[in-house]
């Protein structure tokens, strides 16, 4: 019985990790990550070969925190992320990065 159950178990503690942020998609035939997704994770299934963050990078909230957003590439190919200051990331599919913004710019955080 234990064999039966562990994988079960392990499966529910793996989605319970995945959904802790809300999961978004770009519209269709867009090439942009809204502000509005911040805190999120975006998914880019078939997106565009390259996807813009907002020109203006989002300023921390009023108490002092960060704006971040999760990227991750399904595929099928390499999509660039790019925005202000010449901030360009190849996404290769299966890659995920944390994006923060500081009001000014743009950069990965691990």
């Amino acid at each position: 019985m234990k064999f039966v159950f562990a994988p079960v178990l392990a499966m529910a503690g793996q989605l319970i990790t995945m959904q802790a942020k809300e999961v978004v998609h770009l519209s269709p035939h867009s090439d942009a990550i809204d502000y509005k997704f911040g805190g999120k994770l975006v998914e880019l299934i078939n997106a565009p070969p390259v996807v813009y963050l907002s020109p203006v990078a989002p300023k921390p909230s009023a108490e002092g925190t960060l704006w971040t957003v999760d990227i991750k590439n399904l595929g099928p190919a390499p999509v660039t992320v790019t925005g202000l200051k010449a901030y360009t990331r190849i996404l290769q599919v299966g890659e995920t990065v944390h994006v923060v913004s500081n009001g000014t710019s743009y950069s990965i955080r691990h």
